[in-house]
Formats: C-alpha cells, structure tokens, sequence
C-alpha cells in the first residue's frame, strides 16, 4: 500500500535533515546556498505555522493532534469511499503533521532549516503540509469542475 510508504518517506526525511542540522549546527547558524535568497537557518520554533502560540507548548501540541487525528480519520473515510487520490493526498498533510509532532514531544520545539528570501524558515515536513493542501484543493477544483460539466 502506498500510505505507509508517502508517511514513512516523509517523515524519514523530515527527521534525518532535521537530525543533522541539530547536530552540525547551532540555533541561529545561517550558511547560504544562493546568497541570501536561499539558506539554511537553524531555528527552533516553539510555536505552529508563523510561530503562531510560541512559547506555549501544550497549545501547539494539542491543536496538531487533534488536526494529525481528523487527518488520520478523513484518509481512512476517503480511502473507503474509493477516493484514494484525495487520501494520499491528505496524506502527504498527515505526514508532515505527525513528523512535526514528533519533534514537539520530543524537544519542546520544531527544528525548522529552510529560508528563502525573507520568507518564513521552514522544513521538510511543513513542505510536506504545504504541497498536500495546495494539491488538495486544486484536486477538488478540478474535480468539482468535471462534475459540474457532466
């Protein structure tokens, strides 16, 4: 099945890039791989997306979750009901989400290392949360486009 295979890719990713990071650079560390427009900037965010809730480690926790479980349940529900392009789409959110959970429970915070321009400093799980809701939405798009040409 594809599922564990998107979950575990990801979050093995996720883990190991955020693993060396922790290990060959301090909070802070910057080193540019274009200039400044692209680099790695080692920062542990306490909070969620845009450091929103930082410092408050029980909210962050909490909210992502309860939104990684009501992905968990929408995947399952999709996948029975056939939709198995929304679910691994989905999936690819879940993913993310449970990787960044990990590191919450773990540490307290969420190693992020990706900085582009002046842009928010991200990871590869965030990504991951970015490219499946973007795709998620284009996908219904489309999809209800198609039906309503029907």
């Amino acid at each position: 099945m594809i599922f564990p295979a998107i979950i575990f890719l990801v979050i093995a990713i996720d883990q190991v890039s955020k693993y060396l990071v922790r290990t060959y650079m301090s909070p802070g560390d910057s080193i540019a791989l274009i200039g400044d427009w692209f680099r790695l900037l080692y920062v542990r965010n306490t909070g969620t997306a845009f450091s929103m809730f930082a410092g408050n480690r029980m909210i962050t926790i909490v909210l992502t979750s309860v939104l990684v479980v009501m992905c968990l349940i929408y995947i399952w529900g999709e996948y029975r009901r056939g939709e198995k392009t929304l679910a691994k789409l989905v999936t690819l959110i879940f993913a993310g989400g449970l990787s960044n959970l990990i590191d919450r429970y773990r540490f307290g915070y969420v190693t992020d290392m990706i900085s582009c321009w002046n842009f928010a400093v991200f990871n590869v799980a965030d990504i991951a949360v970015t490219c499946g809701c973007a795709l998620t939405v284009l996908y219904i798009m489309v999809s209800s486009r198609n039906a309503m040409k029907s």
